[in-house]
């Protein structure tokens, strides 16, 4: 069995809340707490939850944008937790990123050869010419023109300058790309094409995803694992089928029942949460979705459930199953 294209262990991360004139530590918010995830080659692992959950935070930490306040992080088979700064820099062309944004994401200021070139120049020892190739066929297989290399990030349209940021994110060759909801600024059609070549350039290339998104559609359409996020922490981890057939935690359920259904005339009932997501601040004892759930128990509020294996590669984090 081949080793995963990133391991994820015990991830944690808490920032400091610092007040008055001597900017003191307040208080502490727990960003993400205990998460532990694996993503094959080849594989597509969809990070959903509400806003606020610690979705993008972990990304960040998986790129080593954010140091973790505990955890491990396997990139490629080396533990990129121990690396110092210079042999991160080495290490990065292993995992890219494609943002949210496609118009802050890139330097209006800069040629579109010159953003896809970058990584090449940062991480390759190809001359000029060779480097100009390269980025003539990437953008020619993100479905740009070779000559689109000579006009300005700001001339593009929004779908284009994604497919733009997906160009910039292959230039090294990695083996991980992290999309943070790369989609959701895009107009529903020009969505689709984007999910379409991402999917067709992850067979092509054997690629692992990251993919962090709210709208299960696309998450449905993408995914092959999905990992549900709540305040900070994995309360559910399956097969994309399994989720969507049989959610096993009430926060799950919740989300499923949330999604607009395709059908205006299907009918299916709705579990509505009551009161608001706790502060990361203070989250509470036990079960954190316990404050919010229909179903908790006393067990729930004294006691932190354990993501156990309920079912082959289904794991969940609550107490009234199994």
């Amino acid at each position: 069995m081949t080793a995963p294209v990133a391991e994820v262990e015990g991830l944690t991360k808490h920032f400091a809340v610092r007040r008055g004139l001597l900017r003191r530590p307040a208080a502490v918010v727990k960003a993400v707490d205990e998460v532990s995830l694996t993503i094959a080659a080849g594989e597509t692992l969809c990070l959903v939850g509400e806003s606020g959950c610690g979705k993008s935070t972990v990304a960040r930490l998986i790129l080593r944008l954010l140091e973790p306040t505990a955890g491990r992080i396997v990139l490629r088979g080396v533990d990129v937790t121990a690396l110092g700064e210079r042999a991160m820099r080495r290490h990065r062309r292993h995992a890219q990123m494609v943002f949210q944004d496609p118009y802050a994401s890139l330097n209006p200021r800069l040629l579109a050869g010159t953003i896809v070139g970058e990584p090449l120049e940062n991480f390759s020892d190809l001359s000029v010419a060779d480097r100009r190739d390269r980025v003539a066929a990437l953008l020619e297989r993100v479905g740009l023109r070779a000559e689109a290399m000579h006009r300005y990030a700001f001339e593009f349209s929004g779908g284009q300058r994604q497919r733009l940021g997906i160009a910039r994110a292959l230039a090294p060759d990695p083996g991980l790309i992290v999309a943070d909801e790369a989609v959701s600024a895009l107009d529903v059609s020009v969505q689709a094409q984007v999910l379409n070549l991402l999917m067709d350039l992850q067979e092509e290339r054997g690629l692992a995803y990251l993919f962090i998104s709210h709208d299960l559609g696309v998450v449905e359409h993408i995914g092959h694992r999905i990992a549900v996020m709540y305040l900070g922490r994995i309360v559910e981890l399956a097969p994309k089928e399994a989720i969507f057939a049989t959610p096993l935690h009430p926060y799950t359920e919740a989300l499923m029942a949330a999604a607009p259904a395709p059908d205006p005339r299907a009918k299916r009932e709705r579990l509505v949460l009551e009161g608001d997501i706790p502060s990361p601040m203070a989250p509470p004892p036990g079960c954190r979705f316990h404050t919010r759930c229909p179903v908790a128990v006393a067990r729930c509020r004294e006691e932190v459930p354990a993501l156990r294996e309920l079912a082959p590669e289904h794991h969940v984090a609550c107490h009234l199953r199994g």
